[in-house]
């Protein structure tokens, strides 16, 4: 237990330092030794956790109320909640968004009373760490410390591109760092006050760095995040409420032991997947992450895509043994499978690298929650595999497009085409990013496919069907993005490598990981998921993937690995007459221009049918919205009313 304590303290301490360290050497020196050292406290960690999983057969808890004196700490998170609270007052009173006043009022105020009355209630552990848990630990402190590092670079490149945004990186990381600390407490919380508290953190946070700016645009998106955020919090603070008076219960391990069939279950559960969709950007509140790309890079790839809106999902993993066949699962699974399909079909549209992740980021985890909705184990299984895919492999995608665009000074997919001339290395990353997305055997489509499966055996054909339009769209604007990297015209020159050294080894560590966890997620379901689930659920899981599809897709890999080399046979020693393009007979005679038909020379140019009038966010976003916000209300109404009657 000491070390998980070192590990928030260190991290908290490292933020701190960051914050008060002006000389930019000094203060890249300590991001880059913190981060380093925080990810081997974190591994070390996990391995200790993991040992004393075993040990104890299940979880292991820390800080017992009848053991330790808790109230401590509940006064540190009430210090900590008014803070938070007088913080985000104060600075909507001075942006006139009073809105958020009442909101975080709404949130704070009922937890803030039930401690001080003495209503609170603390009948188990505040802290418990399973095998889950340990897997979000390493895609925390892993991905979040070479995020952190990655920042470095990408800061110092980022203020000599942006000169009209003032100089404040000191804040930007140390904020990343407070974050991080956030999230280790709320994977490791079970006390579902504890949870909200550091649940608020990292809204809070998030709204800090989405205004990083402080242009009006910047500002504006922040606060939009911010309410929708303080919305679901309001949520979670119903739930808190409920188990407290209904079930004499503050734990959310006390919830789910219950079971899908208790009654009132259902209000709860509700009230938490209502905190999880706006957490994690579901449709109809999915336009805050849209508005957090205006951010710079490290805080879409680390909060806005690896972790801040995995802790949505996270949650309703965590109570998916609650929403077996009941209303609650139905709401789930219908938001999170029209919100896959939707935001799949709006990223066709789209040609801003970032803007095309933040739909990608949307559509998957629509695909996550609803197969947490399924209440099954195989679903649960696929939700886990899909999080943690999902998680290493859009990180990378977003600080290869932050190094992109600082080279280039275009984020554009269409000014990306021939970067496997332009920039080789930085090609080939992305396309391990882009194929960890979408292309078998990579770690998503295997974890689509079990999905698919789950998806089947419930019988729920309206998931079947989201599912297969839904990969079909995303394949399409995956496919199209992979195209441009490898369209290379004629006399293609390359660029001059100006990614910094750090930002490149980052990228490679994360590449790595991509590829060892597509070699490894059948040892992973087998050591760390299936006896999560077997605990939650109650049932022995065995193993989801069968032998043979686990040999089939290893194959795959290996087709995958042996093609650049049958290219090379292929090509080796062969003379072809290079040859002009046609364009109609009127080249101009460098194969990038042509003749028009009025003796002027034009540039030729090749692009991506985006298919805006089909597809476009003018077309279909707000009426998404709505179909999305109908069910949401329908649903809960019906879900709650037929708890209460």
């Amino acid at each position: 237990m000491p070390i998980l304590f070192v590990l928030f303290i260190f991290t908290l301490l490292i933020s701190i330092s960051v914050s008060f360290t002006r000389n930019d050497k000094t203060r890249e020196t300590i991001v880059s030794a913190g981060s380093i050292i925080m990810m081997l406290l974190d591994v070390g960690f996990c391995a200790w956790a993991f040992m004393q999983i075993n040990a104890a057969g299940g979880s292991i808890e820390f800080l017992m109320p009848e053991t330790l004196p808790v109230e401590i700490f509940n006064y540190v998170i009430i210090v900590g909640e008014i803070f938070l609270f007088v913080l985000i007052s104060v600075l909507s009173i001075r942006h006139d968004k009073y809105h958020c006043i009442i909101l975080s009022f709404m949130g704070t105020a009922p937890v803030l009373w039930m401690d001080a009355t003495g209503h609170s209630v603390e009948s188990g552990a505040m802290l418990r760490i399973d095998t889950l848990s340990v897997l979000m630990f390493m895609v925390v402190g892993l991905v979040g410390g070479l995020i952190c590092i990655y920042s470095n670079g990408y800061m110092h490149d980022y203020h000599h591109h942006h000169l009209d945004v003032e100089k404040r990186p000191w804040f930007f990381q140390s904020m990343l760092f407070l974050f991080l600390a956030a999230m280790f407490g709320l994977i490791s919380a079970d006390n579902l006050a504890w949870m909200f508290f550091f649940w608020e953190i990292t809204s809070t946070i998030s709204f800090l760095l989405i205004g990083y700016t402080k242009s009006e645009e910047a500002v504006n998106n922040s606060f939009r995040a911010l309410w929708m955020n303080l919305l679901g919090g309001c949520g979670f603070t119903v739930a808190i409420l409920y188990s407290a008076f209904m079930y004499g219960s503050g734990n959310l391990t006390d919830l789910i032991y219950k079971g899908a069939w208790a009654p009132g279950i259902v209000i709860p559960v509700v009230c938490l997947s209502f905190a999880a969709f706006t957490k994690s950007a579901q449709m109809p509140f999915s336009r805050w992450l849209l508005g957090a790309m205006v951010a710079p890079t490290p805080s879409s790839a680390l909060l806005h895509s690896a972790t801040m809106v995995k802790a949505g999902v996270y949650l309703l993993i965590r109570i998916s043994p609650l929403m077996t066949e009941n209303l609650a699962g139905v709401m789930v699974t219908t938001i999170g499978g029209f919100t896959f399909f939707a935001a799949s079909l709006l990223a066709i549209s789209q040609s801003d690298g970032k803007k095309v992740l933040a739909y990608s980021t949307i559509s998957n985890l629509g695909l996550i929650t609803a197969c947490s909705g399924v209440g099954q184990p195989a679903a649960t299984w696929a939700a886990v595999m899909l999080l943690l895919f999902h998680a290493v492999s859009k990180s990378l995608m977003f600080l290869c497009v932050g190094a992109v665009e600082n080279a280039t000074g275009s984020r554009d997919i269409e000014d990306m085409h021939g970067l496997i001339v332009k920039m080789p290395k930085m090609a080939f990353i992305m396309t391990v990013g882009i194929c960890g997305m979408f292309l078998a055997p990579f770690g998503m489509l295997v974890a689509k496919w079990a999905a698919l499966k789950a998806y089947i055996d419930s019988n729920n054909v309206l998931l079947v069907i989201f599912l297969v339009f839904g990969s079909a769209t995303t394949m399409f604007y995956w496919g199209k993005w992979l195209g441009k990297l490898f369209a290379v015209l004629h006399q293609s020159e390359t660029l001059r490598d100006i990614v910094h050294k750090s930002e490149w080894y980052v990228m490679y560590v994360l590449t790595g990981l991509i590829i060892i966890l597509c070699t490894t997620f059948p040892l992973i379901g087998q050591i760390f998921v299936q006896p999560m689930l077997s605990v939650e659920f109650g049932v022995t899981v065995g193993q989801i993937i069968s032998d043979s599809d686990v040999r089939v897709m290893l194959m795959m890999l290996i087709m995958i690995a042996l093609m650049p080399i049958l290219a090379i046979f292929l090509i080796y020693n062969r003379k072809e007459k290079m040859t002009m393009s046609y364009m109609a007979g009127a080249n101009a005679g460098d194969d990038r221009h042509f003749v028009d038909a009025f003796g002027g020379i034009r540039p030729s140019y090749l692009s991506n049918w985006y298919m805006d009038s089909y597809f476009g966010e003018k077309r279909i976003l707000f009426p998404s919205l709505c179909i999305a916000a109908g069910f949401v209300i329908v649903l809960m109404i019906l879900a709650i009313g037929g708890a209460i009657g």
